[in-house]
């Protein structure tokens, strides 16, 4: 997940801003505060350490670099139609979809493990 979606924060806060984001978030991720949170105390602690090193950063900014690039033609039409599937090797699938390829997305996640595919394919003018 986005490192400032997690902390809630612009893209031009400062490391300030940003700390104070990690505590806020910690304390309504905290289970003391609050019972029902589902937030992952762990990813706010990796957002954290991503958004106040500056390489790190650097890297956050470039967005996820794919594994590997798959071509479309090798995943799985699902019987629902509209969307596909692809093998990851944690077990799990990469998923997108019609209304994904509309939108030109070809970075598709692992809905398990934090592997990225790059999905290749072309968009048919009708």
């Amino acid at each position: 997940m986005d490192p400032y979606v997690l902390l809630d924060v612009r893209t031009d806060a400062t490391q300030a801003e940003i700390k104070a984001a990690y505590h806020r978030a910690l304390l309504a991720a905290h289970p003391d505060k609050n019972i029902t949170s589902t937030i992952d105390i762990a990813a706010l602690k990796e957002a954290y350490r991503v958004l106040s090193s500056p390489e790190l950063l650097k890297n956050a900014k470039t967005g996820p670099r794919p594994a590997q690039i798959v071509s479309l033609s090798d995943f799985t039409e699902l019987p629902a139609g509209d969307v596909w599937e692809h093998p990851c090797r944690c077990g799990a699938n990469y998923c997108i979809s019609a209304s994904d390829m509309d939108a030109g997305r070809h970075l598709v996640p692992c809905a398990s493990c934090s592997e990225v595919v790059w999905v290749g394919y072309e968009i048919v003018e009708e």
